[in-house]
């Protein structure tokens, strides 16, 4: 799997209809469907993603968006949403973290508290990160190995891309903005220290 192909499964799983539980179905039915090696790949490549969408601008944008209550585990849910909302959304908010204010998820989140926000509105979305294993656990009758087999896998596979030169550790997109810059729009539709009920 190379980024092309992770990028045409996100783009799919991005313009599906039904709850993220059904979406995740369809991918995990899709991984399903290739060979077992194409599952860790999709890990790797999903990893990737988020750790490039790992800045403190992406960071300030969602803990603005989450009322300042964006945590550490939160904020990894939140680039794996922002993963799942296609290459498109996902390129245009590491060039610029203000261009959370055009996506349809998080405009459908203001005016309204947090505690309002169903489970499928918030834009985290950890499950995201157990789909390809669970599709490899299915595939090489791994399941109940705690992921130990799956996780030593990935690993090796991001050793192998760092290797041929694919990947390099800590490799960050570069901004439009410094980071730590105004967020206009997203300060516009979530006022920091406003009343959200």
């Amino acid at each position: 799997m190379n980024d092309d192909a992770f990028w045409a499964l996100i783009d799919e799983l991005s313009r599906r209809t039904g709850d993220r539980d059904e979406r995740l179905e369809w991918l995990r039915e899709e991984l399903l469907r290739r060979p077992a090696a194409e599952s860790v790949e999709f890990q790797v490549w999903l990893e990737r993603a988020t750790e490039r969408a790992d800045t403190r601008a992406v960071w300030a944008a969602a803990n603005l968006i989450e009322g300042g209550h964006c945590t550490e585990d939160g904020f990894h849910y939140f680039t794996l949403w922002l993963v799942g909302q296609g290459r498109k959304a996902y390129e245009s908010v590491l060039a610029d973290p203000d261009a959370l204010a055009d996506l349809p998820g998080i405009r459908a989140l203001v005016g309204r508290h947090e505690d309002e926000w169903d489970d499928d509105e918030w834009p985290e979305w950890e499950e995201l990160d157990y789909v390809a294993q669970d599709a490899w656990d299915e595939l090489t009758g791994q399941e109940g190995d705690d992921g130990e087999e799956f996780l030593d896998a990935v690993e090796e596979a991001e050793d192998a891309a760092e290797a041929a030169g694919e990947w390099e550790e800590g490799e960050r997109p570069r901004a439009s903005r410094p980071e730590g810059s105004a967020m206009p729009r997203l300060t516009a539709l979530f006022p920091v220290g406003a009343s959200r009920s």
